[in-house]
């Protein structure tokens, strides 16, 4: 198929740090991503940096130990010029409603990590707001850890509402000041990260991968081969291949595999993902574009999470995290 024309990029040199250097920044939470927001923020000099959190929050300790004053999340969005939402997508509805609406200020510029209480209308930003997606392609503390080695990240940049005829540049500004501008800044909206993020989770990331290395590791125990042996093909090599992939692309990968490895991928990975497989990704795009998916969240969410509670506590009683747990323990036996 022929690719449409590529996003547009944008590296440290497109980019002045000297424009988030003059505002008030509010980080409003510091959990994995917050925490790294402020203090990769701070270390490309921008100065005015303030915490907004829940009284009472188990992460208060460690943003005062980092050096940064704490407030509430209402108190921090008070005269600040930037407020960046780095809470769980959930939260967003009422930490919008009850703090920082009722205080932001005309002009100020709210920036998101993720999409999806803007795409989904969880949080309608009024309009004298600049409202921005500035999206790291990480996990919080991986990001630190390269941005502290001189390295970066790719950043999905997007500006939603452009209150102020600055909020382009303010966003790049943000980006490049978290270490994305070392290695890409890439132009997109809110909902394409946000229905591609959801996606990419659900069938791939965390829902798919999940699945098929519990589902493979099962038909074998069941099957009557050694859970370890099973542990090792199914879950503990998944790594090793996926590192590859990252290093050479798919087709780099299988030119270093075994002729048997590659032949056999050939041979059954369209057997596995199939007719049914595609169709069932279809039903998964369609209801993360009409917001099925994060209507039911919310429901769950307002009724205190108990199906999230429920699947999570019955992920940690299958069978591969007890063999993953046993030779955890085998390979502690070897350091004692």
């Amino acid at each position: 198929m022929a690719l449409p024309d590529p996003l547009p990029v944008f590296h440290d040199r497109d980019c002045d740090l000297f424009i988030i250097r003059a505002r008030r920044v509010a980080v409003i939470g510091y959990g994995s991503q917050g925490r790294t927001h402020a203090l990769n923020l701070r270390d490309s000099g921008v100065a005015d940096i303030v915490v907004g959190l829940k009284p009472g929050s188990a992460t208060r300790a460690k943003a005062e130990a980092d050096g940064f004053p704490v407030m509430t999340a209402g108190e921090a969005t008070t005269g600040a010029d930037v407020i960046a939402v780095m809470v769980s997508d959930e939260a967003h509805r009422d930490l919008w409603r009850d703090e920082i609406e009722p205080n932001i200020r005309p002009g100020a510029a709210l920036i998101f990590a993720h999409g999806l209480s803007v795409r989904f209308g969880l949080v309608a930003p009024r309009a004298d707001l600049d409202v921005i997606l500035a999206s790291p392609k990480g996990i919080g503390p991986r990001i630190r850890d390269l941005y502290e080695a001189g390295e970066g990240v790719f950043c999905l940049f997007g500006v939603h509402q452009d209150a102020t005829g600055g909020a382009h540049a303010l966003g790049l500004s943000y980006a490049a000041a978290l270490g994305c501008g070392r290695k890409g800044i890439l132009e997109t909206t809110f909902a394409a990260e946000c229905e591609s993020d959801l996606f990419g989770e659900q069938v791939v990331l965390c829902g798919g991968v999940a699945e098929l290395i519990d589902a493979a590791f099962m038909k074998l125990v069941n099957a009557g081969y050694p859970p370890e042996v099973a542990w090792f093909e199914c879950f503990y090599e998944v790594k090793l291949v996926t590192d590859l992939m990252y290093e050479r692309g798919i087709a780099g990968a299988f030119a270093k595999i075994s002729n048997t490895a590659e032949y056999g991928a050939y041979l059954t990975g369209p057997r596995v993902i199939g007719d049914a497989s595609r169709a069932a990704m279809d039903e998964v795009l369609a209801e993360v574009r009409d917001g099925a998916f994060v209507r039911r969240l919310m429901a769950d969410y307002d009724a205190g999470s108990p199906e999230l509670l429920a699947r999570r506590s019955a992920l940690g009683e299958r069978t591969i995290e007890q063999v993953g747990a046993r030779l955890s323990a085998v390979a502690a036996t070897a350091k004692s």
